[in-house]
């Protein structure tokens, strides 16, 4: 185990730019012992953990950190002073990790029987990125790919908002074209989610391979988009209310897929008895 007093050391300087990065490449930042202990549960490469010695006499954090240290991790023993320049965090948990970032390819994305994959396009917001993400994998969605100016899937606030799904779950970053091209090659059907003048979800064929397409949280899909896309879908809402939270509806569509594949699978046993 290292110790740390210094701001200056070359290792704070290792976090702050993870914090920063927004690129495919390089390590994500992990904030705090839950995310640290998902990642190792999911068979992640955690490279280096740092921890202050109050934080390390907490038995969940000193679980977490003897786990990665038996998996290779280099330990960093850190003042609070130390650690507070290592987490962006407002709050620090006590502990903050190095991390492979587990980024899949769209193919990957879309490699299952059954596709079911949040398309996120330019949202723009790291929590919601990462409610995406976790509502995806809650719904049983089978993949997340974020395009255009959306948030890291795997930056620091991101990761947070998604509690561990995106260690499980294949999340990928991608342009919208190339999408769009590998929904077409895999045979999913793209259905772009409209506030108002689409087909109810209810009515949807969500049960077939599909693709749900969730603009940002402003403005939504441009009319361009959605025209490319093979349907437009709406959520239905009581008035006066107009739009939803893109995290929100994400997790209502994901669910509304799955609540239609179930009565599907049902439907067909009920037929073969």
């Amino acid at each position: 185990m290292k110790n740390i007093t210094s701001r200056q050391n070359p290792a704070v300087t290792s976090y702050r730019d993870a914090a920063r990065r927004r690129t495919r490449a390089g390590p994500a930042l992990l904030d705090g012992p839950h995310l640290l202990d998902e990642a190792l549960r999911a068979g992640v490469e955690v490279t280096s953990v740092a921890c202050t010695k109050r934080a390390l006499e907490t038995a969940e954090v000193a679980g977490a950190v003897e786990r990665a240290r038996a998996a290779g991790a280099e330990i960093l023993l850190v003042t609070d002073e130390v650690l507070d320049a290592m987490s962006p965090a407002a709050t620090p948990a006590g502990v903050v990790a190095l991390a492979a970032r587990r980024l899949s390819s769209t193919q990957d994305v879309f490699g299952s029987a059954a596709p079911l994959v949040v398309v996120a396009v330019d949202v723009q917001d790291p929590g919601n990125m990462g409610a995406i993400v976790r509502a995806a994998e809650a719904g049983g969605g089978t993949g997340v790919i974020a395009c255009g100016e959306c948030a890291d899937p795997f930056g620091w606030k991101a990761l947070r908002g998604a509690m561990g799904s995106a260690f499980r779950l294949p999340v990928a970053m991608a342009d919208l074209e190339e999408a769009f091209a590998q929904a077409q090659r895999a045979g999913v059907a793209v259905a772009a989610s409209v506030p108002r003048g689409g087909v109810p979800m209810y009515d949807a064929d969500l049960v077939r391979p599909v693709a749900l397409l969730l603009g940002s949280e402003g403005p939504g899909l441009e009319r361009a988009v959605v025209n490319r896309a093979d349907t437009a879908i709406t959520i239905p809402m009581c008035p006066p209310i107009e739009s939803l939270n893109v995290a929100t509806a994400a997790a209502i569509l994901v669910y509304e897929a799955a609540r239609q594949r179930r009565g599907a699978t049902r439907a067909t046993a009920d037929g073969n008895r």
